[in-house]
């Protein structure tokens, strides 16, 4: 009974286990998400405390101005389209944006299932399109930071220091880490770095799908028997999407 005992041990935790029946890399994959989860969570529990804190504009979201009183809208902030200019399109290219990568989720699914197909030449195309909905989505936040950043109209404040001189009625013009026309400096901090920091993890996810597709295009996981990198990059994607769906509900919903 000992000796069995033993053994049963053994086979357990010896390695031979798969626990939930995941590999040992998709369960370290689920660990760096739960870990990468409760930093964004912070990140967005924070922009929440200062954007219910500040003051809130109570009027007439159509009679709305910037000031660095209160507390944007988003529909005010986020509502040009490139090449459309003049043109008030509120959350119009940030739905688009939200739509593209959306799209690139669902290509990675696709790819995933057609690496459990065996089918090298399928998940060759889907982690393709992958990169490319990953490609443009990045294109598409760099186009919305540089409208941002340079702004679409004037704002004052009343008493600023600016490079150690003390400014009256100063007017500012789109936004910086240290001020903006949209509202309290933290907001413009906050976009910042929250979506930056968004953006970075979309941007790694995209190497990462380079090279698995070029690994997949060589033939390198037929070799293997098995597409198991597919699935674990399939996840930190999914990841990726989901917690863009966060971020657009707390910086351009409410």
């Amino acid at each position: 009974m000992a000796t069995t005992a033993t053994m049963s041990k053994r086979s357990l935790w010896g390695g031979g286990a798969e626990p939930f029946k995941a590999s040992y890399g998709k369960l370290m994959m689920w660990f760096f998400l739960l870990s990468d989860a409760f930093t964004f969570s912070g990140l967005l529990i924070t922009y929440a405390f200062l954007r219910w804190s500040a003051p809130q504009y109570e009027g007439d979201p159509s009679t709305f101005t910037f000031s660095t009183e209160y507390w944007p809208i988003p529909e005010k902030v986020f509502e040009a389209f490139p090449g459309l200019h003049g043109m008030e399109l509120p959350l119009v290219f940030v739905g688009l944006m939200t739509f593209i990568l959306i799209l690139s989720s669902v290509t990675m699914v696709l790819a995933v299932e057609a690496g459990q197909r065996m089918d090298k030449k399928a998940v060759v195309k889907w982690m393709l399109w992958t990169v490319i909905g990953g490609i443009a989505f990045l294109s598409c936040q760099a186009l919305e930071w540089s409208h941002f950043i340079s702004g679409t109209d004037t704002a004052t404040i009343s008493d600023v220091v600016v490079n150690g001189i003390w400014k009256e009625n100063y007017e500012i013009f789109g936004a910086n880490l240290t001020f903006n026309q949209y509202g309290p400096p933290a907001f413009a901090a906050l976009f910042f770095f929250i979506t930056g920091f968004h953006g970075f993890h979309v941007f790694s996810g995209v190497v990462l799908n380079v090279i698995i597709f070029f690994n997949a295009a060589n033939g390198l996981y037929e070799k293997r028997g098995h597409y198991e990198m597919v699935e674990k990059v399939g996840l930190y994607w999914h990841f990726v999407d989901l917690v863009w769906v966060f971020v657009f509900t707390f910086f351009y919903l409410i």
